[in-house]
C-alpha cells in the first residue's frame, strides 16, 4: 500500500443543525483541501462532533451543503460517501480476530478474499499489527485496539478519514505515541483527514489547519502557529495554548494598562484611546525575569525538568502563570520581578472580545 493518489476536497457550506427549535450548528463554512489534515477543536458541547457526524452521514443536515470531492452528499448514505471513520470507542467486533475486523468492510463489499488479504496485510505492516492478526479484541491493549480501528479505516482506501476523539480513552503516554503515529500515517498516505478533539495540544501538534469552534460557530480558522501568535479574539486566545494565556480585564491608562485589581502592565505599539476598557493578554512563556520588572509573590512552583512553571500573585490579588525555560530558584512566598515581552502582548476589545491591532 503505497502513497495514495485518491484524495478529495471537503466543502462545508453554511451548514446548520437543529433538533426541533434547538440550534446546535449555526451556519458553519469550512474549505478543506486535498490531503489536508484539519482538526476541529473546542470545548465540550461546541458542536465539533456533531459537525463531523454530519460529514459522515450519521447526522442529518438541517441546512447548508456538504460536498466531498465533486459530489454533494447531503442525502447520500454513509456507506456510499467513500469515507472511513475512527471512533473513540474503537467499535471492534469481539467475535472476530484482528484480520477479520480490519477486512470486514471489504468482505461486505464483496471484494475477493485475496485482495482483502493483501490490503489487510499492507495496513497491518504500516501499523505494526502483523504479529497480532490472529488475536481477538479482548487480547489487545487499548492502544492496539485503536491501531486495529485505524487499520480497518485504511484498508477501505477512502477519500476522507474522519477521527472522532480517537485518543481520549488512552493514558497520557500512549496518547503521545499514538498522536505521532497518526501524524506519520497521514504524511505517508496523504488522505484528506478531519479530526475532532477537545485537546488543543493534540490540535497544535498534528494539524495543518485548526478550526476553533464555540457554541456552534467558528471562532477562527488557521494554522496552529497563526492561532497561537495572532488569536482573532479573546476566546481563541484563552483556548489555544497550554497553559492558557493570562488574560486581565481593565482599562488603558496613559501609556499602560491597569487591571480591575490595580495590576499595572506596559502596552506594546498598539495604543487604544485612554480609558478604553480592554482585555490584556500575555502568554505564560512570554513573561521574563527582569530586575526592573513588576514585583510578584511566588504562590506555586512546578518544575518539569525542561522548564519551570510558576504561579504568582501580584499586589491587589491578580494571580497568573509564568513559564521559564531555565531553572528558577524560587519558593512559595519569595518575591520575583517579571516583565512581559512587549511585542508579544495581546489586546482585545472588552465588549466584543475582538483583537485590537
Amino acid at each position: 500500500m503505497g502513497v495514495k493518489q485518491k484524495m478529495a476536497q471537503v466543502h462545508i457550506k453554511n451548514v446548520r443543525k437543529a433538533y426541533g427549535a434547538f440550534g446546535v450548528i449555526h451556519g458553519v463554512s469550512i474549505e478543506i483541501e486535498d490531503g489536508e489534515f484539519v482538526i476541529l477543536v473546542g470545548p465540550s458541547g461546541c458542536g465539533k462532533s456533531t459537525l463531523l457526524r454530519m460529514v459522515a452521514g450519521l447526522e442529518g443536515i438541517t441546512g447548508g451543503q456538504v460536498r466531498i470531492g465533486d459530489r454533494v452528499v447531503n442525502r447520500v448514505a454513509p456507506k456510499d460517501r467513500d469515507i472511513a471513520m475512527v471512533f473513540q470507542s474503537y467499535a471492534l467486533y469481539p467475535h472476530m480476530n484482528v484480520a477479520q475486523n480490519m477486512g470486514f468492510a471489504l468482505t461486505m463489499r464483496g471484494e475477493a478474499s485475496a485482495e482483502i488479504d493483501r490490503r489487510v496485510k499492507a495496513a497491518a505492516e504500516i501499523l505494526d499489527l502483523t504479529a497480532l492478526l490472529k488475536r481477538y479484541p479482548r487480547e489487545l491493549s487499548g492502544g492496539q485496539r485503536q491501531r486495529v480501528a485505524m487499520g480497518r479505516a485504511i484498508v477501505r482506501d477512502p477519500q476522507v478519514f474522519l477521527f472522532d476523539e480517537p485518543l481520549s480513552n488512552l493514558d497520557a503516554k500512549l496518547r503521545v505515541a499514538m498522536r505521532a503515529q497518526i501524524k506519520a500515517l497521514h504524511q505517508r498516505l496523504k488522505t484528506t483527514t478531519i479530526y475532532v478533539t477537545h485537546d488543543q495540544i493534540e490540535a497544535m501538534t498534528m494539524a495543518d489547519k485548526i478550526v476553533v469552534m464555540n457554541k456552534g460557530v467558528i471562532e477562527q480558522v488557521g494554522s496552529p502557529l497563526e492561532l497561537y501568535d495572532r488569536p482573532r479574539n479573546r476566546f481563541v486566545a484563552g483556548f489555544v495554548g497550554s497553559p492558557a494565556m493570562n488574560l486581565f480585564e481593565g482599562t488603558v491608562s496613559g501609556d499602560g494598562f491597569v487591571s480591575a485589581k490595580g495590576l499595572k502592565l506596559p502596552l506594546n505599539g498598539v495604543r487604544p484611546e485612554n480609558g478604553s476598557p480592554v482585555s490584556y493578554g500575555i502568554r505564560p512563556e512570554h513573561l521574563t525575569l527582569a530586575d526592573d520588572g513588576l514585583p510578584v509573590k511566588v504562590h506555586l512552583v512546578e518544575p518539569t525538568g525542561s522548564e519551570t512553571q510558576i504561579t504568582v500573585q501580584a499586589e491587589g490579588g491578580e494571580e497568573f502563570d509564568c513559564i521559564f525555560k531555565q531553572r528558577v530558584n524560587a519558593a512559595p512566598g519569595d518575591v520575583i520581578r517579571l516583565s512581559p515581552k512587549p511585542d508579544l502582548i495581546h489586546l482585545f476589545d472588552a465588549t466584543t472580545g475582538t483583537r485590537i491591532d
